[in-house]
């Protein structure tokens, strides 16, 4: 017996330790270590929210305790009748009180936060000459990867958002099949795409990723959307500005860069992959797949995957193996031949803008 007491003692200690160690992340994809003022406020309300909570807590683990040993059976003996406090006029406005102060002290801040990350006016200004004053990011969620267009600028990419540090960075948030959500854990969010509804928001990026894991923030669809939702990953770069404004460029010249049939992997693309990639970062959006302009420099395959030669041709072999239910045909040895495929993945793999 008290073995068996021992053990569940242990299992309660692990379950406590399970709780704690659960909150736990890396900085790149941790709430709790705010990279931006967006996040910095979300995670002033949640420190607020468990102030709080942990207040009451106590309290009601105070009073339950003083119960507990002020009135004992043993103590007080069988017969003793405690004040009656039915009907207590003071006890009845106080615990109706108390709730209501709790409400607006957590109310006021969760309010004024709420409309101030909502405003979005500054999105559409322009200086004297027309350009626009503030970065716009297009996004579209689609089964199960990201589009990320830069309408001001005229450049498209997919699965690697790129942004400049200390500035307001607007986004359009929509969805192209089914319900989605944004979120960037260490920046801010999250919020829905919807399906022919436009979401507007902004996040604000104070820290560079380069020295991250990876080098990059990591972000999530946050809403279940199919039996891939967990893998519908996708990072995001964080440059100081003059950085940013020479990727710019850099995206704005992979248009002179077309896809031509010569070396034996543009050759491969040209005949079974153009008709649903691009690989040039300038034009319209709305492809049936991600744009692989800059597919060399990213840090994942399909999302998730190590980014190497070896896993990009088993992922063109066999999409549903490792994404259930994505909308990317697998290639057999009879569409692609091997020596195609190792042209193909080497072709794919040297699509670099970043130097």
């Amino acid at each position: 017996m008290i073995k068996g007491l021992k053990k569940w003692r242990l299992f309660s200690l692990l379950a406590v330790f399970a709780v704690f160690l659960a909150g736990c992340g890396q900085e790149e994809i941790s709430t709790f270590q705010p990279a931006g003022q967006v996040a910095k406020d979300q995670f002033n309300l949640l420190l607020l929210s468990s102030g709080i909570m942990l207040l009451v807590i106590i309290v009601v683990v105070a009073i339950y305790t003083v119960a507990l040993v002020r009135f004992r059976r043993s103590k007080l003996g069988e017969d003793h009748m405690p004040e009656q406090v039915e009907g207590s006029h003071v006890l009845e406005l106080v615990w109706t009180f108390i709730p209501i102060v709790l409400l607006l002290i957590l109310a006021i801040p969760t309010v004024h936060y709420t409309y101030k990350l909502g405003d979005v006016q500054a999105m559409g200004a322009v200086d004297d000459e027309g350009n626009a004053e503030n970065l716009v990011v297009d996004v579209t969620a689609k089964l199960y990867w990201w589009e990320f267009e830069y309408p001001d600028l005229g450049i498209v990419t997919a699965q690697e958002l790129v942004v400049p540090t200390d500035e307001k960075v607007y986004f359009n948030l929509i969805a192209a099949d089914v319900k989605h959500s944004f979120w960037i854990p260490a920046v801010g969010g999250k919020l829905d795409t919807n399906v022919e509804n436009v979401n507007k928001f902004y996040l604000s990026f104070e820290k560079e990723s380069e020295g991250l894991k990876d080098g990059v923030f990591y972000g999530k669809c946050a809403e279940l959307c199919g039996p891939s939702h967990a893998l519908m990953d996708f990072k995001v770069k964080t440059l100081p500005r003059d950085q940013f404004d020479k990727w710019v460029v850099a995206m704005q010249g992979t248009q002179d860069n077309p896809v031509v049939a010569n070396a034996d992997g543009e050759k491969v693309f040209a005949q079974s992959c153009i008709g649903c990639h691009a690989v040039s970062g300038v034009g319209e959006t709305g492809a049936q797949g991600p744009n692989l302009a800059t597919f060399g420099d990213r840090n994942r395959v399909a999302g998730f995957l190590e980014h190497d030669e070896e896993n990009l041709k088993d992922w063109i072999r066999d999409t549903q193996k490792h994404k259930p239910g994505n909308t990317m045909p697998s290639f057999s040895e009879d569409q692609i031949s091997d020596a195609d495929l190792d042209a193909l993945a080497e072709y794919l793999m040297g699509l670099k803008v970043a130097k």
